[in-house]
């Protein structure tokens, strides 16, 4: 059995894709979960009688919000068929791979359909003018909480090889 200690662990390539797929999932239960929540709320806003009255650019950014939110749900749940279509066939650390790709453009549309979700919430709760900056300082909040603080921490902590 062969293993690879690069990363400090004494496991094979077939046990360092089994670890990693069953992180991954952890993973993709924590994003899922919120990107199910929010996507089944925008899908009701379209029947509530306060939506007939939005604006156009309001129905405009709503659409848009959907739309993202379908598309990050669908990144989001891909890595289970994947795994599913895939599974048995000695093909892990590819699936495991492609699984990663997935999850990750999943949380880049997750990050788009709450920012845009937020954008449109505080245009129809608030004074339009404070809008931009609220939606802005949140996004920086994200963008710093699930980008800017990991990829610092992947500089700082891992030894270059």
């Amino acid at each position: 059995m062969a293993h690879d200690a690069r990363d400090g662990r004494s496991e094979s390539v077939e046990e360092r894709a089994d670890r990693q797929w069953q992180e991954l999932i952890q993973e993709i239960r924590v994003a899922q979960t919120g990107v199910q929540i929010l996507f089944g709320f925008l899908l009701t806003v379209a029947f509530t009688p306060h939506f007939q009255s939005l604006p156009e650019t309001d129905k405009v950014i709503y659409i848009v919000t959907v739309v993202l939110g379908a598309l990050a749900t669908g990144a989001l749940i891909g890595p289970v068929s994947f795994h599913r279509i895939v599974s048995g066939r000695r093909i892990k650390p590819e699936a495991v791979a492609w699984a990663s790709r997935l999850t990750f453009t999943g949380l880049i549309l997750l990050l788009a359909t709450c920012t845009c979700a937020l954008l449109l919430v505080l245009r129809v709760a608030t004074d339009n003018a404070v809008v931009p900056w609220l939606v802005a300082g949140v996004l920086a909040w994200y963008l710093l909480c699930w980008f800017v603080l990991p990829l610092w921490a992947r500089v700082r902590y891992t030894a270059a090889d």
